[in-house]
């Protein structure tokens, strides 16, 4: 005989919320979206993908750790993809014009351009850090925008 209640298996059941992270989770999970810049040096490319699947998987649960999460994603697309191509086309350029002296004095302007990815993911740990200690923290010019994005 069966009850006429029919078991609940996984498609029948109510679909709970996510439970909320915890104060300290949230710093946590902010902090290693920030931190995933650092995954460039090794990877050249993973630390976009790093911060975009911590906000897709968290931002449900935490409004906190989705911000620092798709602000890291849009500051790693700026700084590390569009100076990476930036560095190529300008030791490509100057690599074209070495021919010719033009081309020489343009070297130290590439080499200059080389430090744009040191210095995002050095900024990227002053993030890491001020998420960690529990302060908000936005990059210069991406971080309002992100903000109102994700605001609406």
């Amino acid at each position: 005989m069966t009850s006429p209640e029919a078991p609940l298996t996984p498609q029948s059941s109510p679909a709970l919320p996510p439970a909320p992270l915890s104060a300290s989770d949230e710093r946590t999970w902010a902090m290693l979206a920030h931190l995933s810049i650092a995954a460039n040096l090794f990877t050249g490319l993973l630390g976009p993908v790093i911060a975009l699947g911590i906000y897709l998987f968290l931002k449900e649960r935490s409004r906190y750790v989705a911000y620092h999460a798709m602000q890291s994603f849009v500051f790693q697309l700026i700084w590390w993809v569009g100076g990476g191509a930036l560095i190529a086309a300008a030791w490509t350029i100057s690599g074209i014009l070495s021919a010719v002296l033009i081309g020489l004095l343009c070297m130290p302007i590439a080499c200059a351009l080389g430090a744009i990815p040191l210095a995002a993911v050095v900024y990227g740990v002053v993030g890491a850090v001020q998420c960690s200690s529990g302060k908000d923290f936005r990059y210069w010019l991406v971080g309002t925008w992100v903000r109102g994005t994700l605001t609406g």
